[in-house]
């Protein structure tokens, strides 16, 4: 949606500014192609000054204008220089720089930083998704699915709580994203208000062309008195031997340029986003119960005829805690709380990272992404199941996996759709259905 309304705004000023401006815009077609291209590339995370990128499209336009509206005088890059040092008296574009600046560089940041929230957000879900299961999780998954079969009991589900403790203790190192991942779900959430309230991101992207319509017009009409400015503060330049252009003869005024808005589109956008991104907010903690719901099809908790792990009866045990620490006395996954998951550890960070861009950008300040790709990935590997499986617990075996790193993603040049945060859920779902079938086959 973001970049739609770039490009919308790029081809208003194509289709427009050669009729309205005649040579003031033929031959200056690079200046107004290089900032859009600038916008563009910043928008997608290169490491780009918006500010200084903005100046400098002012700086260069002022030159080639007044050149080609005093076309009587010969005038040097050296002349040009002073000219462009006194432009911040002179105002010779009016109050819109200055006033495009400041509210450019406020929708662009929450913009882009919104938009790669969302790229992290979906990049730590799939690094997530890619941690293999611990051998004493699959050895649990086991003797939660499969055991009663080996008991003559295969219509028999397992107990709700029985399986929770179960994805808790296979889910512990998930489940501390919770903190950080709700931080970020509430960092996009006031990061959207600010784009469909004070940083107007609709009006300001989707009317640059309107806006350097409107510099250009204060320049033509106040021509006379800038240039003669210009004169007294850097001298008289040397009569041309050219002649005069017909740049006078080209049409001038006030341009009337229609703004279509759509802000009613964004609002809509911006509350889809906003319901998805609170339904995620506990989506770590939640997970467990999910997949006992949908995916284990458990009984009831007050169900005593249930599948307990031994037998049809109740399930005792009271149900863990969510996360790594609460994992110390699970009774039916033996979790070392002392050696955290590296990979997960640092999607921790990355959240921490993001969230904390998401902070600068709601109150204004930039914000730089780290334009790298992620060339590490996680290893695991898939020991035998014994055929004890359902009597005797494992002994630990450390992970001996190396810590990941994580660059903020590339984004690509096509737009952002927030609703694509309505897919988390099934990376996990599908990484459970494998350890499933995995499971299945090291019991036969």
């Amino acid at each position: 949606y973001f970049q739609d309304l770039l490009n919308k705004s790029e081809k208003a000023l194509y289709d427009a500014f050669p009729s309205m401006y005649g040579e003031l815009y033929t031959q200056n077609m690079k200046v107004f192609k290089d900032l859009y291209s600038e916008l563009r590339r910043y928008y997608r995370g290169s490491n780009i000054n918006l500010e200084e990128a903005l100046n400098e499209f002012w700086t260069r336009l002022l030159e080639r204008l007044f050149k080609l509206m005093n076309p009587q005088y010969y005038i040097t890059d050296e002349y040009l220089d002073c000219m462009v040092k006194h432009a911040e008296q002179h105002k010779p574009f009016g109050e819109v720089p200055r006033d495009l600046k400041v509210k450019a560089t406020r929708a662009f940041i929450a913009a882009r930083s919104y938009a790669q929230g969302f790229l992290v957000g979906s990049d730590v879900v799939k690094k997530v998704s890619q941690v293999s299961l611990s051998h004493e999780c699959t050895r649990a998954i086991m003797k939660l699915m499969y055991c009663p079969h080996c008991r003559g009991m295969s219509s028999v589900k397992p107990c709700n709580n029985y399986c929770l403790n179960v994805v808790k203790g296979c889910l512990a190192n998930q489940a501390d994203l919770n903190t950080e991942w709700k931080y970020l779900m509430d960092s996009l959430v006031v990061v959207a208000d600010r784009i469909d309230g004070p940083y107007n991101v609709d009006t300001v992207i989707g009317t640059i062309h309107m806006r350097i319509a409107e510099a250009i017009s204060n320049l033509q009409e106040n021509k006379d008195s800038i240039t003669a400015k210009v004169f007294q503060g850097c001298g008289n330049p040397k009569i041309s031997t050219k002649g005069s252009s017909s740049e006078d003869k080209k049409r001038r005024g006030k341009v009337t340029l229609e703004a279509k808005s759509s802000a009613q589109a964004l609002e809509m956008l911006v509350l889809d986003a906003k319901g998805n991104l609170t339904a995620l907010k506990t989506y770590w903690i939640t997970l467990p119960g999910s997949l006992c719901s949908k995916k284990v099809m458990a009984s009831s908790a007050a169900d005593d005829k249930c599948w307990n792990g031994m037998t049809k009866g109740s399930y005792l045990p009271e149900v863990m805690g969510d996360g790594l620490a609460n994992q110390i006395n699970n009774p039916e996954v033996e979790v070392d709380i002392t050696k955290p998951d590296m990979t997960i550890r640092q999607q921790i960070m990355q959240l921490k990272i993001m969230t904390n861009r998401l902070g600068n950008a709601n109150i204004g300040n930039d914000v730089d992404f780290q334009d790298a790709s992620d060339d590490m990935s996680g290893s695991g590997s898939g020991d035998s199941c014994p055929d004890d499986v359902c009597g005797k617990r494992l002994s630990k075996s450390p992970s001996t996996r190396q810590p990941e790193t994580h660059a903020i993603p590339k984004q690509s040049g096509h737009g952002i759709n927030g609703a694509s945060s309505r897919s988390l859920p099934s990376a996990f779902l599908l990484l459970l259905s494998v350890a499933f079938i995995a499971a299945q086959h090291l019991c036969r």
